[in-house]
């Protein structure tokens, strides 16, 4: 196959992928559809059909293929009870159940629905039953309660399939029957599929085509509209934050500046008579400059108004934060271990926020380190859809008296360090909804024990949603 034939694959699989819905979602939907909607409707259909083979039977007591058909078909008929008993149970007591259970029963439900319909069709007419239209109910029916992608194109298929074997029976029966248990029942005999089972195929696999590129043409436009609105309530949440600290910023630097004016006046004032109060002048001087350094500091810190909130790629920004604290071209004896457990949600937050966040922590692990050792990157994304990524080193720890206050402004543990790193790493990470934890070693230690030398581990979360709403069952 040619390399432009393999890209305009690779183009249309993408075209077709569907992010899986989130667990909330998922599970109202098996809920509608497989509890509330064909539970009570499989109860009257198994009434009907139980009524049909043991108060009234379809055939008398023909000795022929046809009765051993229909024998078998009681047969499974009575599996099918069990199973559809089964799985009534299972989806009553789906809150307690782990959601992945829930989704793997309403796939074999499927599968054996699809089996009981074929050996329903089988005995009810063939090619000619009007069973047929059960197999259309059952693909939109699988397309509602199954996620799109591989399982539910699988369960479709297996339907389809069904009914195949429906056609490839009814002439291998039929074809065996005499003329007078033809004309008893008036069955037409099929010396081939022919035009209508083909006909019939093709209905079948246009429903399965149809229902999916509907779901991928419906989730799609429902993942613009979240994002659009994540995207307005991220930004509305950095917005607000950055005209609070503008205006705290504004309203302190006005009064720290009339300070200043007025200390210079008192200073040339008395700078020939009172060498001691031109000393305490300058105190309150160095004291107002060092003020307003902090102020500047926590305005570049906060930068919540700048920039705007984009649409980030998770490996793509760790990988991009990594060679900005390794470069490649300056080797070192350091070496980053990676590890990516992917598919990942896009992250939607400004990316400054996210690249001082992983730039930080890096270039911790890395002043811990010294000239050589080992850091390792793990990024996963969790079962409600938020992310996790996690720096860890083997250096030499941190010392237990320091763990308590490592996220305070201006505390450090480094000679020349500004005491700002892991301050602003806290702070983008919660201005997302997002927290940051210390995993150490010494957090663990028993009395005696340093627990040094056992390196630290940081973990930063972002939730899916700028107002994160848990999925309760």
């Amino acid at each position: 196959m040619k390399p432009s034939h393999v890209a305009w694959l690779r183009q249309l699989f993408r075209l077709l992928e569907i992010p899986v819905p989130d667990p909330a979602r998922q599970f109202r939907r098996i809920q509608i559809v497989e509890r509330n909607i064909m539970l009570p409707i499989k109860a009257v259909f198994i009434a009907m059909i139980a009524y049909s083979f043991d108060i009234k039977p379809w055939y008398g007591t023909v000795a022929s293929t046809l009765d051993v058909v229909v024998e078998t078909v009681q047969y499974i008929f009575w599996f099918y009870v069990l199973a559809s008993v089964a799985v009534g149970l299972i989806l009553v007591a789906a809150e307690r159940l782990p959601l992945a259970v829930v989704q793997w029963t309403v796939v074999a439900d499927g599968l054996v629905d699809g089996l009981f319909v074929g050996a329903l069709a089988v005995v009810s007419g063939g090619l000619d039953s009007i069973l047929f239209w059960l197999f259309v109910v059952l693909i939109i029916r699988n397309a509602a309660s199954t996620p799109p992608g591989f399982s539910q194109l699988f369960l479709n298929l297996a339907t389809c399939l069904c009914y195949v074997s429906v056609g490839v029976i009814d002439v291998s029966v039929i074809g065996s029957l005499d003329d007078t248990t033809l004309r008893t029942f008036d069955f037409e005999p099929h010396e081939d599929l022919g035009q209508p089972f083909a006909l019939r195929l093709v209905v079948l696999g246009l429903t399965t085509i149809c229902c999916y590129g509907a779901q991928v043409l419906l989730e799609r436009q429902r993942l613009a509209v979240e994002e659009a609105s994540e995207f307005a309530a991220r930004e509305g949440q950095l917005h607000s934050a950055g005209r609070l600290a503008a205006e705290f910023a504004h309203q302190i630097k006005n009064p720290l500046a009339i300070i200043n004016n007025t200390a210079h006046s008192l200073k040339r004032a008395v700078r020939e008579n009172k060498n001691s109060a031109a000393q305490q002048i300058e105190i309150i001087q160095e004291e107002v400059a060092r003020a307003d350094k902090v102020i500047t500091q926590i305005m570049g810190y906060a930068q919540l108004s700048e920039g705007r909130v984009e649409k980030l790629n998770v490996i793509e920004e760790i990988d991009r934060a990594i060679a900005q604290v390794f470069p490649p071209a300056m080797p070192t004896e350091i070496k980053v271990h990676r590890d990516y457990s992917p598919p990942f949600p896009p992250l939607l937050m400004q990316h400054n926020h996210l690249a001082e966040i992983l730039a930080n922590l890096l270039q911790n692990a890395r002043d811990a380190l010294g000239d050589n050792g080992n850091i390792f990157v793990t990024a996963h994304c969790r079962r409600d859809l938020a992310v996790e990524i996690s720096i860890a080193d083997d250096g030499p720890g941190i010392p237990p008296e320091k763990i308590i206050r490592i996220f305070e402004v201006y505390y450090t543990t480094k000679e020349k360090g500004s005491g700002l790193g892991l301050a602003i790493v806290k702070h983008n990470t919660e201005l997302y909804g997002g927290n940051v934890r210390l995993e150490s070693p010494l957090l663990h230690s028993k009395p005696g024990e340093s627990g040094l030398g056992n390196g630290a581990k940081f973990t930063v979360s972002f939730p899916a949603k700028a107002l994160p709403r848990p999925f309760k069952r």
